[in-house]
């Protein structure tokens, strides 16, 4: 496990269009209802915050668990908001970064000691197979198994009610990054991964009921003495999305709520990021995403 686990760090720790929101299968019905719920297991990032788990968000259809990333604690964060241990129905990840994928070892082998008894599908961009071979290949046989879809975007899930769809997304120079919008009998959601602005995630959301987005707060940027501290500034314009340029990208999407995720605070307060968002011109509801709240 220590070979397979140098190589999950060296995968993720180096810094290497829809033209419309997809539409809802035909049976899936405009009013709310709580048959769907999203739960945030993880909104932290790389650095260690004992208050935020590695990223990582559950949506709970009519019992029913989809997972999105799987950052470092994602297990414990699934025991403790009373969720499935033994595995999800799906697994998508956004991409390969390490702090949203630490803890896809431990959902393999984890799940399969908690009694998973099948392989269960993972959906992520070109180069999850080679991670998850690497992960296995010393491991005996069995249970642990899931099944690795690498993915382009489109329509990449489909099943009882619950439609996935991947949105390419830009975060610097990874040429496969993506967001997913998930589309259920009664609510649509997309998550955006990590991304800086991008236009196609603008066309896919518009309109969903929750948008769950990365942040990084505009007013806080600035060079940091560390290494590589210098190019800070550049490096967040590059592979995230400010404060302030999240409020522009939700005011053009009116999701009827926005949760902040993924938070590079920097040192800037909740008051400061919804101040961001608010400067960028979005008016409507938006909440700071904290770990195992309920949607």
């Amino acid at each position: 496990m220590q070979s397979a686990l140098a190589i999950l760090l060296s995968l993720g720790i180096a810094f290497s269009a829809l033209p419309h929101g997809p539409p809802r299968p035909a049976a899936m019905a405009s009013a709310f209802s709580p048959a769907t719920e999203v739960i945030l297991l993880g909104t932290g990032t790389p650095y260690p915050d004992p208050a935020a788990s590695g990223p990582a968000t559950a949506v709970v259809v009519n019992g029913r668990m989809f997972l999105f990333d799987v950052g470092a604690g994602v297990m414990r964060r699934l025991k403790a908001a009373n969720l499935p241990i033994n595995g999800p129905e799906a697994l998508f990840i956004t991409h390969l970064h390490s702090d949203h994928t630490l803890g896809y070892a431990d959902l393999i082998l984890t799940s399969w000691v908690m009694r998973r008894r099948a392989p269960f599908p993972v959906f992520g961009p070109p180069g999850l197979q080679r991670m998850t071979n690497h992960l296995l290949e010393h491991e005996v046989a069995g249970g642990y198994r899931v099944s690795v879809h690498e993915i382009r975007a489109g329509i990449i899930y489909e099943k009882d009610g619950v439609r996935v769809t991947a949105i390419a997304v830009q975060h610097g120079a990874w040429k496969e990054s993506f967001g997913y919008r998930i589309d259920t009998t009664d609510r649509s959601i997309v998550i955006s991964g990590d991304t800086r602005p991008s236009e196609a995630l603008v066309k896919a959301a518009r309109g969903v009921d929750i948008l769950i987005h990365e942040v990084y707060s505009a007013s806080r940027l600035a060079p940091e003495d560390r290494p590589g501290g210098k190019d800070w500034p550049r490096y967040c314009r590059e592979y995230h999305t400010s404060d302030v340029e999240l409020g522009h990208l939700a005011g053009r999407i009116q999701p009827k709520l926005l949760i902040l995720d993924h938070l590079i605070r920097m040192g800037a307060s909740d008051d400061e990021l919804l101040a961001g968002v608010r400067t960028g011109g979005y008016s409507g509801r938006v909440v700071i995403g904290k770990d195992l709240e309920r949607y």
